[in-house]
């Protein structure tokens, strides 16, 4: 039986230097995570170059994001986990008709995991034709919160290819 943990982060907006302030703040949940996958505005490769030494065989993924000038980052990504089809964009648009377009954008996937409101946000959506169900997760902000109420990362936990929870982390007010 596959189980992987796998920490959802975006919105770092973090410059070179400041990894040290990411890894405070997520100190405990790095403990649990297997895999690590970063949904943009990183602003700064040593910080993903931070989180790598932090999960087995250094697996870090990340997209890019509107604040990552000169990263050389993937618009959007599509990749498995254990047999579960996960794909990564930065900005999914607006709220409104958000399911349906990552629906569009990424019809194959069992996780579609964007950031750029930092809100954090999941839903769970079912296909009408087939049943195929497909999570929406925004793991909110770690480091700057803007409207959310607290800085927050979330855990996926994938289970024989099968997305088994999906739970945010509060990390306090930033």
């Amino acid at each position: 039986m596959a189980r992987t943990n796998v920490l959802l982060i975006a919105d770092t907006h973090l410059g070179q230097g400041q990894a040290g302030r990411l890894l405070g703040r997520i100190a405990e949940q790095l403990t649990m995570a297997e895999m690590i996958l970063h949904a943009g505005d990183v602003t700064d490769a040593s910080i993903l170059d931070a989180l790598a030494m932090h999960v087995p065989d250094k697996r870090v993924y990340a997209v890019k994001g509107n604040n990552d000038h000169g990263l050389e980052l993937p618009e959007r990504l599509s990749f498995n986990v254990d047999g579960c089809a996960v794909a990564m964009i930065h900005d999914s648009g607006a709220a409104v008709g958000r399911t349906t377009r990552l629906r569009r954008w990424f019809p194959a996937a069992d996780v579609v995991v964007f950031g750029h409101s930092h809100l954090p946000w999941h839903e769970i959506d079912v296909r009408d034709s087939d049943g195929h169900v497909q999570h929406h997760v925004n793991p909110g902000s770690a480091t700057a919160r803007r409207r959310a109420p607290r800085c927050t990362v979330a855990h996926l936990v994938i289970d024989d290819g099968v997305v088994a929870a999906v739970h945010h982390v509060p990390l306090g007010v930033q």
